[in-house]
């Protein structure tokens, strides 16, 4: 391989750990895992099915969409990823599924609402959904007009894709991120998870009110931020 081999070795990890969480079937899903200060990143090739992956197949590509390395045809979510990474700082892997409770809130075109603290431990407030794309949008570049209606939504509504690191794209289904790829696809699962109890939740109350705003914000700083005191410290080694 070459010296792009940590992000290869991370995002594969991150893509094979993704069947194990039960949130892709068949070759649905992929992540990439980015380098920010060589803005180059790695991501999945293009329906390669996850029991024969290897480092090498990961594809490597620049933030401007060029192949770097690879022998492989990239996920064809390539140009969405991309364009998180190029507006949203401070995030080094992306997450798509097809997961099914996620999916059915980005289908029914409804922000996935904040009812409760496992919500909170992870996304602070609702995690939105995009517009619909338009019949040009669609026809056009595709999957790079998907990632600009990402990035809309979170520009016209002030959110912080760092406080809320998901989406749900209309008609289509969810893309999370974070700082690994560990993390990204932690959140995806739990995207699913909070997704679930929302469904359940409105069966049994259509009316349940959202969690209250003094809640939210204790339980998501308390787990992020320089105020966070959920877990252990870190210490460095020596």
């Amino acid at each position: 391989m070459s010296d792009y081999n940590a992000i290869r070795e991370e995002c594969l990890a991150a893509n094979l750990a993704l069947p194990k969480t039960g949130l892709v079937d068949l070759t649905f899903g992929n992540v990439s895992v980015a380098d920010p200060e060589r803005r180059v990143f790695a991501i999945k090739p293009s329906g390669v099915d996850y029991t024969e992956l290897t480092a090498a197949d990961m594809v490597i590509l620049d933030f401007d969409g060029n192949t770097v390395e690879g022998d492989l045809r990239p996920s064809s979510d390539t140009p969405t990823h991309r364009c998180l990474f190029l507006n949203f700082p401070g995030i080094r892997s992306v997450v798509h599924t097809h997961s099914r409770s996620a999916v059915a809130f980005a289908q029914a075109g409804v922000d996935l609402p904040c009812f409760g603290t496992t919500h909170c431990d992870y996304f602070h407030g609702p995690v939105p959904v995009t517009r619909g794309m338009t019949p040009e949008e669609v026809g056009g570049d595709y999957e790079w007009e998907t990632g600009q209606v990402i990035v809309e939504r979170f520009k016209a509504a002030e959110i912080d894709p760092l406080n809320v690191p998901a989406v749900l794209v209309r008609n289509h289904g969810p893309f999370a991120w974070g700082p690994s790829g560990a993390k990204a696809v932690e959140t995806a699962q739990a995207l699913e998870i909070v997704a679930d109890m929302a469904i359940k939740t409105l069966a049994v109350n259509p009316s349940a009110p959202q969690a209250p705003e003094h809640l939210l914000n204790k339980h998501f700083f308390r787990k992020h931020g320089p105020g966070a005191y959920y877990g252990q410290p870190k210490t460095s080694q020596s």
